[in-house]
């Protein structure tokens, strides 16, 4: 037998009469719950992230279809930022603040302090937390775990677990200490952040992908019974930067893509041209400037020069 039940995990009061609720929804065994190990599902951070809403909701239905296979609790935090997300902003509305930059909070703080110290006393002493991410309108990205290289030993091996396309070690210069999950690692809860798909959509098979990595993680920590296969991952530990290419345009305009999203690209290959739509013409081709893998793609078309248009892993890494 499981047991379902939403549970208020913070709230603040806001004008107007109105108030924010953050809630989580747990499912648990009929077990001691001083004891059982504890997996946390946390999405929403940034309001117009939702590739997370449909795992959030796929896992929950594929525990009540196998409800026999759990063996310890669930909680499931589908809208850390509810306001943004009813606003489709990244950030906390009228406050012009991302709130993946407030954490660990401070409990006497202001509301949103006070509310990421409440976020973080409840996630404290769970097993593992799942961070889900999307990128934002103007790029895809292919599922993928990052990790910064000061968490990168305790890490690595639950990342190998998560189903993922690539997990991708990074450099400590480049942590932001005011994160979600930086805050969690610090106090002792490993935490994984996933970066998948694009802003304000949902890309279903990533969402099915991430879902059936979660279970296998579950798997891994005893939490789930039933054994789920993964694909073979690429590991990238760029703490030098040396294994990544970034394609930045070179001139503005409209960008219209070539090469499919997660194709394999050798160097000289047209990855997308940049067109002048006054003149109707080619204003330049963007070439891959080494042979590798291409990761992470431009979706949103008018672009500036400089703008990000993709990313590719090296061959090198990938082979």
């Amino acid at each position: 037998m499981i047991k379902d039940e939403t549970i208020e995990v913070a709230r603040a009061e806001l004008p107007v009469d109105e108030e924010l609720v953050i809630k989580k929804h747990r499912i648990v065994t009929d077990i001691n719950n001083e004891t059982a190990k504890r997996i946390c599902i946390v999405t929403g951070i940034h309001g117009d992230e939702l590739e997370g809403q449909y795992v959030c909701y796929a896992l929950a239905k594929r525990i009540r279809e196998q409800p026999q296979a759990l063996s310890g609790i669930v909680d499931i935090y589908p809208a850390m930022n509810p306001m943004g997300i009813d606003t489709i902003t990244r950030g906390i509305p009228a406050f012009d603040l991302d709130m993946n930059r407030i954490f660990p909070g401070n409990q006497n703080g202001d509301m949103y302090e006070s509310l990421a110290s409440e976020i973080m006393r409840d996630c404290i002493g769970a097993s593992l937390c799942v961070d889900i991410h999307a990128s934002n309108i103007y790029l895809t990205e292919v599922p993928q775990i990052r990790i910064n290289e000061l968490h990168a030993e305790s890490l690595v091996p639950l990342a190998e677990k998560a189903n993922m396309d690539l997990v991708w070690v990074h450099g400590s210069s480049t942590v932001l200490e005011s994160t979600f999950a930086y805050s969690l690692n610090s106090e002792g809860v490993r935490t994984l952040v996933v970066e998948m798909g694009v802003g304000m959509r949902i890309t279903k098979e990533y969402g099915e992908q991430m879902t059936d990595g979660i279970l296998s993680l579950m798997n891994v920590l005893g939490i789930w019974r039933e054994h789920i296969s993964v694909r073979n991952q690429i590991i990238s530990y760029d703490q030098s930067g040396t294994d990544v290419c970034y394609l930045n345009a070179p001139a503005s305009g409209v960008y219209v893509k070539s090469i499919p999203h997660g194709s394999m690209v050798k160097r000289g290959d047209v990855i997308g041209r940049i067109l002048d739509p006054l003149a109707g013409e080619d204003r330049v081709c963007v070439e891959a400037p080494a042979d590798g893998w291409l990761f992470t793609t431009r979706e949103y078309p008018i672009v500036d020069a400089g703008s990000l248009l993709g990313r590719i892993l090296k061959q090198e890494v990938c082979a």
